[in-house]
This record gives structure tokens, C-alpha cells and sequence, in this order.
């Protein structure tokens, strides 16, 4: 059990895990890391389930400043931020809900930003079979903030371009303008 580990964790800090402030406090992790890493469970064809529609749509497709929290797969330290994904369908489109709830799946797992930027990428990809996919992950990391480098306030970008928006500057350059706006 977390639970169980955690009153150890407490015990190996030289804290006591009966004092009246940290009594719930192993259940409270146990909970929140439940909730942190709910992503494994989610399985992605059920995510999306069915929302994908026939049109005759060939223009960009946008969803910007995407919040998601995950946790440093390193230190278990929490990182956040944004992400932008952009897609160019090839006769489907997919319900505009989805994209942030597929973001948040990757998310919900230990991680690091850079694979995060490219699952989301690579499933949309396979889902969607769209002419092509772009993915910017802009995150504050609070392994670098808080320890080590100790840098405030340094933000992380990553980002993933795929068909067309690899292939093709006009349409990479079209969404790097529009994601900054």
C-alpha cells in the first residue's frame, strides 16, 4: 500500500507520522497520486470515442493554451503549462474536446515533457490520419525551480512536427505565427 510507504517516508524524514497534522496525510498522497498518474488507465479509443467526423475540411485546425500538470518522471516534482496542438485534416476532424482531454492523458503519467509532446503528436497522427500534426509544449519545471539549477521562472519548450507541418515550411511557419497569438 502507498499508504504504508509513506508513513515510512515520514519516519525516514524524522517526522512522526501520528502527529495530528500528518495523521491523513499517507491517504492524501495515496489519493493524489491516484489522481496524478490517472493517465495509464485511460484507454485512448474509448477516449475518443467516435468522435471522429467526415468533412470536407482541409484548413488548420487550432486548440491553444492547453493546461496540464504532470509529474517529472525523475524527481516525482510536479511540472505545468501549456500546450498548442494543431492538426490539418485529411477528410476527418475530430471533436474539439477531445484534443485537450488527449493532452491531459499523456500528462496524467510519470513524464518527461519532451515524450509528452510526442505521444500526443504520434496519436493524434494514428487516430486521426490527418495531412499532418503540430504539438508546442511550453512547461515550468519545479525539479529545475526548486532544486538543482534552482532557475526560476525558465520555461521549457518542446515541440513535434509531423507530415505536412514537418515537410512543408509555409504551413510550419503558419502555425508557429498562429500559436503565438
Amino acid at each position: 500500500m502507498i499508504t504504508d510507504h509513506v508513513r515510512e517516508i515520514l519516519l525516514e524524514l524524522g517526522e512522526d507520522p501520528k502527529r495530528q497534522g500528518l495523521l491523513d496525510t499517507p491517504h492524501r498522497v495515496e489519493k493524489a497520486l491516484g489522481e496524478l498518474t490517472a493517465g495509464y488507465g485511460v484507454d485512448i479509443d474509448k477516449l475518443i470515442n467516435g468522435a471522429l467526423f467526415d468533412i470536407d475540411y482541409a484548413d488548420m485546425v487550432i486548440v491553444k493554451n492547453i493546461t496540464f500538470y504532470s509529474l517529472c518522471e525523475h524527481h516525482m516534482l510536479p511540472f505545468f503549462g501549456r500546450a498548442t496542438v494543431a492538426y490539418i485534416p485529411n477528410k476527418k476532424v475530430i471533436g474539439l474536446s477531445k484534443i485537450p482531454k488527449l493532452v491531459n492523458v499523456f500528462a496524467r503519467r510519470l513524464q518527461i515533457q519532451e515524450r509528452m509532446t510526442q505521444q500526443i503528436a504520434e496519436t493524434l497522427l494514428d487516430k486521426l490520419k490527418p495531412k499532418g500534426v503540430g504539438v508546442i509544449v511550453n512547461a515550468r519545471h519545479l525539479c529545475m525551480e526548486m532544486r538543482g539549477a534552482q532557475s526560476e521562472h525558465s520555461p521549457t519548450t518542446t515541440s513535434v512536427m509531423l507530415g505536412i507541418f514537418r515537410d512543408d515550411a509555409r504551413t510550419r511557419d503558419e502555425f508557429l505565427t498562429l500559436a503565438k497569438h
